[in-house]
This record gives C-alpha cells, structure tokens and sequence, in this order.
C-alpha cells in the first residue's frame, strides 16, 4: 500500500511522549497492533494511524497525506523531550485471510484481516477495500474524516478500538470524554445498505428533509453522515433507498 508512510519514534521518551497526545494507551510490547488519533486541543480529529512498537522504537502508520501534518503537529509537542521522528523505508501491506507470520490483525475489526511491513512494495492484494469499510463502518481519512471538522466518536472509533476512556489525559480529552458520558451523539456516521443508483456526496433525505450525505459507496454498501434526530422515516439518495445497517 503506497498510500500509507510509516514513522519511526525513538528516545528514552517517546511512550511518556505518545501517551499524553493519542486517544489510545501505547503498545509496550512486541506484537500488538493499536490504533489511535490525534486531536486538536479543541477534540476534533486531525489524523488516524496504527501504532507498533519495534524494539527500542514506535511505528506510526498513517496516511501518506496526513504524514507531513502529523510529523509536524508531533514536532510541536516534542519540546524538550527525548524523542526523534524520522521516516522509515518500510512498506504497509494488508491482506485478507491467514495472518502471515510477520504480520499483525487490524486491531479495528477481525474482518478487515492483517497488516504488515515490509522493504518491498506489495503488488498482490486484490481486496475492495472501501465495499469492507462501508460494510463494517470504518471511516477514512479524508473521506469521513476531515482534519479540524470531525469528532471521533462520531466516526465509530469507539466500536473500532480507536480510543481508551481509562487512560490518562491526552490533547483533546475533555471533549471527547463529554461527548462519550454526558451527551447524546445526534450525529454521526452509519452503515447503509442501498437499493438503486446513489454517490458520494448525494444528500440523504427522510420525509422531505435533508437530513445527511453520503460519503462513501461500493456495492450495495455505503456509509453516510446523518443528523440521526431527523432521520427517523424511510432514507433515500439520488434515486436509491437506503436501510441502516449500523451507526455509531
């Protein structure tokens, strides 16, 4: 996966340094796949990626466009801290099925099957990524996820493993920690299963009212963004009908 760039931290004080910034504890050890986000002091999303530790370092992998904005947000808040960033040669690869013996599973959903990295390109996954993610409700970076727009818990990443409310504080905790005990979510992100001919960016609408958009289609699948307190009739986009499968 040439889209994805792979980071590497090291110094004595990269965990103490990771876990007072990500939504999720830091792996400590080998062999554990974690993913998290980076929020703004104001609790909205600014990146998503997998943290890995690697022997005396930490692998962040993250979108290959979110990686310079990221390098330099980390930057920011290292401070005096013992910490280094620099970029790895290393290659993501993902695949379906076996867990290969250098490779880890997504730790988002056992159906979205493993990860790897490696020195060399990956030239043999044939996945439809996007109709796995509409079907399970995985939001992407870009897509679903707009840098200083969206809110995590909105974009299912408590159902995706993507942030621990038992951990310490980190940027952007207060915010979220209100949206999970003291509120409600009126909006947010749902799976849609979708009879007919829709796309990104359709309005979704529910009894004559604009309640939401799509942000994603494959298949029969899709994901939108919906104002959940107006969507209570039948859904339709473009000139599809569309059945909730999930939400968050």
């Amino acid at each position: 996966m040439n889209s994805r760039t792979v980071l590497r931290l090291t110094g004595a004080d990269r965990v103490k340094f990771l876990d007072g910034i990500v939504t999720n504890r830091v792996p400590d050890a080998e062999g554990e796949l974690v993913y998290a986000a980076l929020l703004s002091p104001q609790g909205k999303y600014l990146a998503d990626f997998f943290l890995l530790a690697d022997g005396d370092s930490h692998l962040i992998d993250v979108d290959a466009s979110l990686c310079d904005a990221l390098r330099a947000r980390l930057m920011l808040y290292v401070l005096r801290a013992d910490v280094s960033i620099a970029e790895t040669p290393l290659f993501v690869h993902r695949g379906m099925g076996p867990v290969p013996a250098d490779a880890l599973s997504d730790p988002r959903h056992p159906d979205l099957g493993w990860r790897a990295y490696r020195d060399a390109p990956q030239s043999d996954d044939v996945t439809d990524w996007d109709a796995t993610r509409a079907r399970l409700l995985v939001p992407q970076s870009g897509t679903e996820l707009i840098a200083n727009e969206s809110y995590i818990l909105e974009a299912n990443f408590e159902a995706l493993n993507g942030v621990d409310f038992r951990k310490g504080c980190y940027v952007g905790q207060e915010v979220t920690a209100r949206m999970k005990h003291k509120t409600t979510l009126r909006k947010g992100l749902a799976a849609l299963l979708v009879a007919g001919v829709c796309a990104p960016g359709d309005s979704v609408w529910s009894d004559g009212k604009d309640v939401g958009r799509i942000t994603t289609r494959a298949g029969d699948h899709a994901i939108a963004y919906l104002r959940f307190d107006r969507a209570t009739g039948a859904l339709t986009a473009g000139k599809a009908s569309l059945t909730i499968t999930d939400r968050v």
